[in-house]
């Protein structure tokens, strides 16, 4: 998605409590208006601890599911790039943006009036699978050391490469008809799929032109909008003493179907001092608890086990 600066919205309350330090992730459900950025910025004032990060960029009048990351769970954000994502979009019919989506300028219109309900479902299938898209100009892709969006601000456009992603399910949830056609569509896919595009080449498709009026992620992984907490809320827990509670464990962030292994205290020793371990579970990686808490991320190498990622207590 891409990561354009918004105007920075004011502080939620004058005096914002500072709490414990945590090492987890919440599930924020991101307000219009505010970037990525912004959230984090506003996490790491209320954890007060600098070690904050986000796991996908979400556009700053899009909606829904970020994942922030807090202490050693930072750390772990490399390997969600596996996560699908879940959206809720709305497909505007009948007019083209330069960016996309509805903070564009005006390029196209047309009548679809003509545009029905079957031939929108119609053409779904085309989009579903393993497609390629063209990263639109404002995104956050490099190009030649800048990124995408930083040359379209001086009103430039260059050649991009299609790259593949792949749109596992897509369902067309409502559809109102007229000049200015609008669709509900419901999108599961890959990190790293533009839906803005994904909306321009429906209406490419359609012969109309289109754009992403609205967006809304529903789902990150296995967490979803009603896992989500608004930042109105985790101010308020923070406010009355801290919102401990809200953050999920970091082992939370990790495949499921990895190896759990849980050594003698030599083990222990060997893991937290970089040294290899032997390797009985089966599976390329594993994680590494001590007394339930989540010690070290394990990749296997031969018959051993190595330490990729340690935490200390």
């Amino acid at each position: 998605m891409t990561a354009h600066a918004g105007a920075r919205p004011p502080p939620l309350f004058k005096n914002e409590h500072v709490s414990a330090a945590h090492h987890g992730f919440l599930i924020i459900d991101k307000p219009a208006g505010w970037t990525s950025h912004d959230v984090v910025a506003r996490v790491r004032r209320l954890a007060g601890q600098k070690r904050v990060g986000h796991t996908g960029t979400l556009d700053p009048d899009a909606t829904g599911v970020l994942l922030v990351c807090l202490g050693h769970a930072t750390r772990l954000i490399e390997y969600t790039e596996g996560f699908h994502k879940c959206y809720r979009a709305t497909l505007a019919l009948g007019v083209e943006t330069d960016s996309q989506d509805a903070s564009g300028a005006v390029v196209r219109e047309a009548d679809a009036s003509g545009v029905t309900e079957d031939a929108l479902r119609a053409v779904l299938p085309r989009f579903t699978g393993e497609i390629r898209q063209v990263p639109p100009m404002v995104s956050a892709v490099h190009h030649r050391g800048e990124r995408l969006y930083e040359i379209a601000r001086r009103g430039e456009t260059v050649e991009r490469t299609s790259r593949p992603v792949t749109i596992y399910r897509m369902e067309a949830a409502d559809f109102v008809p007229g000049r200015v056609a609008r669709a509900t569509l419901d999108v599961e896919c890959s990190g790293g799929t533009y839906i803005r595009t994904l909306c321009h080449d429906i209406g490419e498709a359609l012969q109309v032109g289109g754009h992403m009026a609205v967006l809304r992620r529903t789902g990150v992984g296995p967490f979803s909008t009603p896992d989500a907490v608004s930042l109105e809320a985790l101010a308020e827990a923070a406010a009355e003493g801290g919102f401990g509670a809200l953050v999920r464990p970091m082992e939370a962030l990790l495949p499921p179907e990895w190896a759990r292994v849980t050594g003698s205290e030599d083990a222990a020793r060997s893991i937290l001092q970089g040294r290899a371990i032997p390797a009985e579970a089966p599976g390329a990686w594993a994680i590494f608890t001590i007394e339930g808490r989540t010690a070290a991320v394990l990749r296997r190498e031969g018959d051993e086990w190595r330490p990729a990622k340690v935490f200390p207590e």
